[in-house]
């Protein structure tokens, strides 16, 4: 089974990741950094099937050999991936740079349709720097 994992930067700039779809438990994990917090995530994981094995009860089917599929909040990528230039950055997703800022800062709400806008430019970025050849 696919299990969605949210990455969210919180106010104090340490990230939580917390399952998104398992019906009935919440696993998470934090740390300073998005690495740390995923250690924290796994530990937690492993702890919560070794629960169920301690306490002879049946490991939720959702929980056998599952695959995470992580998923960063608009603030968090941005601020994973630090090196991005927020004003260029708004050139290529067709959103206002001052916009932008505030997404990154966490501190405005964003529309489905923003963020589709701006993964449509991460992933053209992406397409852009995978196409590149070096001499």
């Amino acid at each position: 089974m696919k299990i969605v994992v949210i990455i969210e930067k919180g106010k104090d700039g340490t990230f939580v990741l917390f399952t998104h779809n398992l019906k009935k438990m919440l696993i998470w994990g934090d740390g300073n950094t998005v690495e740390e917090a995923k250690e924290d995530f796994d530990n937690t994981f492993k702890e919560t099937i070794e629960s169920y094995v301690d306490d002879n009860e049946e490991v939720p089917k959702e929980l056998i050999n599952p695959t995470f599929e992580y998923k960063y909040d608009v603030a968090s990528i941005f601020n994973e991936l630090d090196y991005i230039n927020i004003s260029k950055f708004a050139k290529v997703s067709g959103i206002n740079a001052s916009l932008l800022r505030h997404y990154k800062k966490g501190d405005y709400y964003i529309s489905k349709k923003q963020v589709m806008r701006i993964e449509e430019a991460l992933h053209k970025i992406g397409r852009q720097l995978l196409a590149a050849s070096l001499l």
